[in-house]
């Protein structure tokens, strides 16, 4: 294993989740005194194994047709995209 794509990887996703709806929403569920801890924190951490497998094989699946050069363009314009919406709609 590549420890150093590993951190990588890690602390992008990690601080990409901070603060999130997704965190939010488990900390939501969290609250509820008649739901074990236990079972917030299992369902939430399968749910993020199985989005990121999605995304593990997607973009697998996409570097197979598209070179990595315009997935990175692509990736890189979906943000601004993303950011240009959110602060319209601000």
């Amino acid at each position: 294993m590549d420890w150093k794509i590993f951190i990588t990887i890690f602390g992008a996703v990690f601080i990409a989740e901070l603060g999130d709806k997704t965190q939010l929403a488990t900390m939501l569920f969290a609250t509820d005194k008649e739901v074990s801890k236990y079972t917030v924190f299992f369902a939430a951490s399968a749910a993020l194994i199985v989005a990121s497998a999605i995304g593990v094989l997607a973009g697998s699946l996409l570097a197979e047709y598209i070179n990595m050069k315009y997935l990175h363009y692509i990736a890189g314009i979906g943000f601004i995209l993303i950011g240009v919406f959110t602060l319209y709609n601000a």
